[in-house]
């Protein structure tokens, strides 16, 4: 069995992989995270392999937690891939972007594929039929785009996500839903109809945070799949271990 962890910038996402089956995922604060695999290490004796993505900040007292009780690979630029890798700057690749291009080569092979993440910031990630992966865009989420407005101005005000009733907004808050929510909806339908004048026969991933929010107001055809990155990453493990 595998042990997935995937660190952001607050949460850690923990799974547990049979085989290509995801059997058991928690969410949990960094803060909490040493008593979260602990607690999944007892549930899940078979556990015998982890691999680790981090856009976050585990100290080196969590990282040493895992690597002391198991065999762990810690994806980085220099980890095996099973695309071919065109990006100009591979080191500044982040490592959940390279976790969703696996995932995509594993569920959807001989495929043009856009990924897009809508999480924190939103981003974009292609890869085409030949397995090359090439590239792609990053922009503000839905929490950045509200929090930039009231961080960068004195008088507009922090809001909660929430799905505009119209499109012209008759309040300052209802004024800033449409600006926000349309505003993501409307670059993430650009964005898909710029690639299929390129690609005509695109599938398109949506996975991320706001994927569900997102998923049902998109004009385009999409799939949408919360767990993506982590099928990525315990493919990566795979990968790696037959190599």
């Amino acid at each position: 069995m595998n042990l997935i962890i995937d660190v952001g910038n607050t949460f850690v996402k923990l799974a547990v992989f049979q085989d290509d089956e995801m059997v058991s995922k928690i969410s949990c604060e960094i803060k909490d995270f040493e008593k979260k695999f602990n607690s999944i290490l007892k549930s899940h004796k078979k556990i015998n392999k982890s691999i680790i993505s981090s856009v976050g900040f585990l100290n080196s007292k969590q990282f040493d937690l895992v690597k002391n009780a198991l065999p762990t690979l810690i994806l980085d630029s220099k980890t095996k891939l099973p695309f071919d890798n065109l990006y100009k700057t591979p080191k500044t690749l982040g490592v959940d972007r390279i976790a969703l291009v696996c995932a995509s080569v594993k569920e959807y092979p001989n495929n043009d594929v856009l990924i897009i993440d809508a999480g924190t910031c939103i981003t974009y990630d292609f890869i085409t039929q030949k397995n090359e992966y090439l590239g792609g865009a990053i922009s503000p989420g839905i929490r950045l785009r509200y929090k930039t407005l009231n961080n960068l101005t004195a008088n507009l005000p922090l809001l909660e996500t929430e799905q505009p009733e119209n499109i012209i907004g008759d309040s300052t808050n209802n004024a800033i839903h449409s600006g926000v929510v349309n505003g993501v909806l409307a670059e993430i339908d650009g964005v898909i109809s710029q690639y299929k004048l390129k690609f005509p026969h695109l599938t398109i991933i949506l996975t991320g945070g706001d994927a569900n929010f997102l998923s049902k107001q998109l004009k385009s055809s999409i799939f949408a799949n919360s767990n993506f990155l982590l099928l990525g990453l315990n493919y990566i493990l795979q990968f790696n271990l037959n190599e």
